[in-house]
């Protein structure tokens, strides 16, 4: 992944002069197809591929993220802007966008070694309590204060208002591993805060299953008096949480004996497992991404085969990380953006804040070293699809209030989503985290750029 390449301005012009040459050739496509035949996702997925890696090549030069320029250029090329990639094609994708996902969960799931928990178990335990703890009640009282620009919870009663803060507060918990693996790619980042991030935005996602099993389990009746109290949301949470873990044990142990006995194709391999578990999974109900995090870390810690896991993965290089974000961005509603905006960038700023003051409390307990106490925070502020999960089924279990909650937590993760990465690689390069691995480790950020 192009981690440390510098490329000069006369490449980066002529990168730009072919990208606006395919938006050329993409325009007079459209106009030349029939109407209501817009464009193929095979198209779409080839000009989001090469509009995310020019767009990141280009704001490079002003410290952007490349993750949030993939956001931008698929923005830009969504059904919501030019036009170029429709919504037919940002649906059919759906399918690359899930192995996209599975990659990263994989490749996370490799970078978290034993050694590097052990190494942070003091911070991530504080850190845990902490940001879980205070973000979910701190937002839910932001939800609360915010609730005179809440069209959809002034119809709500005390009770009602309350269990969906909470519900709320929940979804603010949410981190995007895809995100932070994203950044450390880029910026090939080595020190505690790279570490630290990674440990807790990789663990956190089986703590938010679990303390949303627990906050459906009081909120439902506050929201609706008179639904009897239930443990039922448990049993689905042992049956989401140990079945994922089962599978993603399973699922890995073969992939080790995969690489010690074969060792061929493994690429393939990877893309063919990444397309069809998906699909299988969800059929069954499990949680797919954490399947694909416990895989790679069986990989990694429970055989000897983890770096030749790694490098199998990275060998997909930047690919895999621009078809995500760029998808993404592509569709991102941005008509919903623009009306919500205004509140979105509220509970947006009052999440980070809470988060900020959270992670102060926790480096404080742990006696963290400066440079975590000063940014911990920073890699925590980035969503995605975990709260968005969350979104669709407060969306269809409360169809009266549903749509407009999905709504606000759309245009609150597409702000999340743009801010998180340009903060938390803020913080790597000011650490010096990020430049320093790069200067005492070019070897690397050539052999697998892309």
């Amino acid at each position: 992944m192009s981690g440390g390449e510098q490329k000069s301005l006369p490449s980066r012009g002529v990168e730009l002069l072919v990208l606006a040459v395919l938006v050329g050739l993409m325009v007079l496509a459209i106009r030349a197809t029939p109407h209501g035949h817009g464009t193929s996702a095979l198209a779409a997925l080839g000009f989001l591929l090469l509009a995310g890696t020019v767009v990141a090549s280009v704001l490079e030069i002003v410290g952007i993220p490349h993750l949030t320029a993939y956001l931008l250029a698929g923005m830009a090329a969504g059904p919501y802007a030019l036009g170029l990639v429709d919504h037919q094609a940002v649906t059919d994708l759906s399918p690359i966008n899930a192995l996209a996902l599975s990659l990263i969960a994989l490749a996370g799931g490799a970078e978290l070694r034993l050694s590097l928990l052990r190494d942070a178990l003091r911070s991530l335990a504080w850190a845990t309590l902490t940001q879980n703890l205070l973000v979910l009640l701190g937002m839910a009282a932001v939800f609360v204060a915010l609730r005179p620009l809440l069209p959809f919870a002034a119809s709500l009663s005390t009770s009602a208002l309350v269990g969906v803060a909470l519900v709320w507060g929940t979804m603010a918990i949410t981190r995007s591993p895809a995100a932070t693996l994203g950044v450390l790619s880029q910026t090939r980042a080595k020190g505690p805060l790279a570490d630290f991030t990674l440990a807790f935005v990789m663990t956190s996602d089986v703590v938010v299953v679990i303390l949303l099993a627990i906050v459906f389990t009081i909120a439902d009746p506050l929201i609706e008096p008179g639904t009897p109290f239930s443990f039922g949301a448990f049993r689905r949470l042992g049956h989401e949480v140990l079945g994922s873990v089962a599978v993603g044990s399973t699922l890995g142990l073969m992939l080790a004996a995969y690489i010690r006995f074969v060792g061929r194709q493994l690429v393939l391999v990877l893309v063919v497992l990444g397309l069809v578990m998906t699909q299988v999974i969800d059929y069954l109900r499990f949680d797919w991404l954490l399947i694909f995090i416990t895989a790679g870390f069986v990989v990694q810690n429970l055989s000897s085969q983890g770096e030749k896991f790694i490098q199998s993965i990275d060998r997909l290089g930047e690919v895999v990380y621009v078809v995500f974000f760029a998808i993404a961005g592509a569709h991102l509603d941005l008509p919903l953006l623009g009306k919500l905006w205004p509140v979105a960038l509220a509970l947006g700023v009052g999440r980070a804040l809470v988060t900020v003051g959270a992670g102060k409390v926790a480096s404080h307990l742990a006696r963290d070293p400066p440079a975590l106490r000063t940014w911990a925070w920073s890699g925590l502020v980035s969503q995605a699809g975990l709260a968005l999960g969350i979104a669709a089924k407060i969306q269809n279990q409360f169809p009266t209030f549903g749509d407009a909650f999905a709504a606000m937590a759309v245009a609150t993760v597409a702000l999340n989503e743009l801010v998180g990465p340009v903060l938390f690689k803020t913080a790597l390069d000011r650490t010096g985290e990020s430049t320093r691995h790069e200067a005492t480790e070019p070897a690397p950020a050539a052999t697998s750029s892309t």
